[in-house]
Order: structure tokens, then C-alpha cells, then sequence
């Protein structure tokens, strides 16, 4: 469960952030909501890097699967970075419809995202990474920044 933790943490840490921002778009506090959109967005961005640049590489290498979870995981990051470009667009903007409807269209695909992560990906990495692995994989992520 070493991973799972973590992870799961970290999914819970970002959830929060981005409720936060978006409670400040609703409100039309434009200010505010950039200075937590931005939060959010490094959040997400540090979290999306721990995963791509240690931890599927060590569950691909422990499993020789490189097509499978992993690939799909890399697919929804990329829809999310493509969100994040959007919603920093509308926030420029100060367009609060579009904003929220953005904003809706995030929370759906992160929920969506983190649960398959959850329940599915952190589950294996932690049942097949051998523990001294899982322990330096952690210990890496646990020191990366953007």
C-alpha cells in the first residue's frame, strides 16, 4: 500500500485545490481563482511528472506491459493539460461561464482518471514492484518538483 497512499493522497491534495479555485471563479474573485488555478495546475503538473518519469517506467520495466494501464494513463494526462490550457485562457479572460463549464469538464475527467489510477494502476504497482523498489520510487517522487 505503499504507493496507493501516497498517490491517493496527492489525488486528494489536488482535488482540494482545484475545488478551491473553482469556489473563487463562481464567486468572480479573478485574483484569487489564478493564484489557486496556478496552484492547482503545479499540483497536478508535479503529480502527472512523478508518474510519467519514475513510477510507470518502474511498473513497465517490472512488468514488460508498456501498452496497457500506463499508456492510458499518459492519454488522460494529456486531455488534462490541454484542460489546464483552456481553463488559464478563460481565467485570462475572466469569462466565468466558460470558466465553470471547463471547470466541470475537468472535475469529471480527474474523477474518472484518478479513480481508474486508484483502483486499478497503484493497486498492481503496488502488488508487483518489489519493496526496495517501491521504497526508492517513492523516495524519488517524494523530491521532484516541476
Amino acid at each position: 500500500m505503499i504507493i496507493s497512499n501516497y498517490m491517493k493522497n496527492e489525488h486528494r491534495e489536488c482535488d482540494t485545490l482545484f475545488a478551491s479555485a473553482e469556489e473563487a471563479i463562481a464567486l468572480g474573485e479573478w485574483d484569487v481563482a489564478e493564484e489557486r488555478f496556478l496552484a492547482f495546475s503545479n499540483e497536478a503538473l508535479t503529480h502527472f511528472k512523478k508518474e510519467e518519469e519514475e513510477l510507470f517506467p518502474a511498473f513497465e520495466a517490472q512488468t514488460g506491459m508498456t501498452e496497457g494501464p500506463t499508456q492510458v494513463m499518459r492519454y488522460e494526462h494529456e486531455q488534462v493539460r490541454g484542460l489546464l490550457g483552456n481553463m488559464a485562457e478563460s481565467l485570462e479572460a475572466k469569462d466565468k461561464d466558460a470558466c465553470l463549464s471547463l471547470a466541470e469538464s475537468m472535475m469529471i475527467l480527474l474523477q474518472q482518471h484518478n479513480m481508474k489510477e486508484e483502483q486499478m494502476l497503484y493497486a498492481m504497482c503496488d502488488r508487483v514492484l518489489p519493496a526496495e523498489l517501491k521504497e526508492k520510487t517513492l523516495e524519488t517522487m517524494k523530491n521532484m518538483s516541476l
